[in-house]
Parts: C-alpha cells; sequence; structure tokens
C-alpha cells in the first residue's frame, strides 16, 4: 500500500500527457484528467492544488520519460559523431506515425499556449526543450571539429535549431494531419546537416 500513492500520481501525470497532447491545455479539464487516469478528483487534488501545478509536474514529467528513452536509443551506438546525428534524425523519424497527439511533444504542445499567460508552466516547458537539445551538443561539437567547420553559430544554436525543426513539424502534422508531412521536415534537417558538415577539401599549396 505504501507505493498507491506514488502509482496514483504517476496515472495522473501519463493522463495529462495523453489528453493535453491532444485537447490542448486550456480546454483540458481536471475531470477530463481523471477520467483518463481511472481515478477520482479526490485523488487528484491529494497529489496537485489545481492544474497548473499538474503542468508543472507533467512537464517534467514528460522530460523524464522521453528523456530515459533518449538516453536508451540506439543511435548513440553509432561510432562518428555525424552519424550519431544523421541516425538521431533517423530515430525522431521512427516515432512520427498515427495520430498526431500520439508523437507530438507535451512541453511544445503545451507552451504554445501558455507562454504568455502561464510564465511557470511555459519556464517548465522551456526547461524540458532546452534540456533535450542540449543532449546533442557535443555530437554537434564533434562534428564541427572533425568537420572542420567553423561559423557564425554554435553547437548549442544547432541543436536548438534541430527542436524547431522537430516542433515546427509537429505543428504541420497537426494542421494537415498529414504525418508525412513532418517526416519530410525531418529529411530535410538531415539535408542541411549534410551540407553543413560537407568533408572540406584538403588544402594543398600554391
Amino acid at each position: 500500500m505504501a507505493d498507491e500513492p506514488h502509482e496514483s500520481k504517476t496515472k495522473i501525470l501519463n493522463a495529462a500527457l495523453r489528453v493535453v497532447r491532444a485537447k490542448g491545455y486550456s480546454a483540458t479539464r481536471v475531470e477530463d484528467i481523471c477520467a483518463a487516469a481511472g481515478l477520482t478528483k479526490g485523488s487528484f487534488f491529494h497529489h496537485f492544488k489545481g492544474k497548473e501545478e499538474l503542468a508543472i509536474a507533467a512537464a517534467r514529467h514528460w522530460g523524464a520519460v522521453t528523456g530515459a528513452m533518449f538516453a536508451a536509443a540506439p543511435y548513440h551506438r553509432q561510432a562518428e559523431p555525424l552519424d550519431r546525428l544523421f541516425a538521431y534524425i533517423d530515430f525522431r523519424k521512427a516515432l512520427i506515425s498515427g495520430d498526431p497527439a500520439q508523437f507530438s511533444c507535451f512541453a511544445g504542445t503545451t507552451v504554445q499556449e501558455v507562454f504568455d499567460t502561464h510564465p511557470t508552466i511555459r519556464d517548465a516547458c522551456s526547461a524540458t526543450i532546452s534540456s533535450h537539445a542540449a543532449t546533442l551538443e557535443a555530437d554537434i561539437g564533434a562534428a564541427m571539429r572533425q568537420y572542420r567547420v567553423n561559423g557564425q553559430w554554435t553547437a548549442k544554436t544547432l541543436a536548438l535549431h534541430t527542436q524547431a525543426v522537430i516542433q515546427g513539424a509537429f505543428i504541420l502534422a497537426k494542421a494537415t494531419q498529414d504525418p508525412s508531412v513532418a517526416l519530410a521536415s525531418l529529411d530535410h534537417l538531415r539535408r542541411y546537416f549534410e551540407l553543413l558538415f560537407h568533408p572540406q577539401p584538403e588544402e594543398t599549396e600554391p
């Protein structure tokens, strides 16, 4: 019985991830989350003061759940940093199927609604997105050194750009109800990486 409160809280958090991605933050009611979790409102308010506190916790929960998934993903096994980045894009593509609510990002979905009205939720969502982007910086930096890439950008800005493309791809998939549009966006992202890290010709004596 000691684990029951933790189990019920996790059920609520997982339900929030599903419902908010499908309905949006504003349209989601506490009753909707309770119904999806199979729990009572009493259980909800035992763990959370209200929907805003839940959303902050859900953003952190989303970061923890997806963080563990990406940490264990097979793209890390590639020997070369650029191959790891290509494999990362391929892994993201493999996650895009079915209804957009199933593969879109909780943090990205929520922050579009609350960025001005609920700064605490916005900051929790931002931290989740930025934290994931940061996991790409080491490989980008290594690829920059290997391919002698120098420019007015950094590993951090390119890592954030990948997330901008991915979040935008989710929006397009929602707008068109067509996952193939999102897949095409990630294909373009891969082509962009290929252009950025095109092997530089060896320098020759004049």
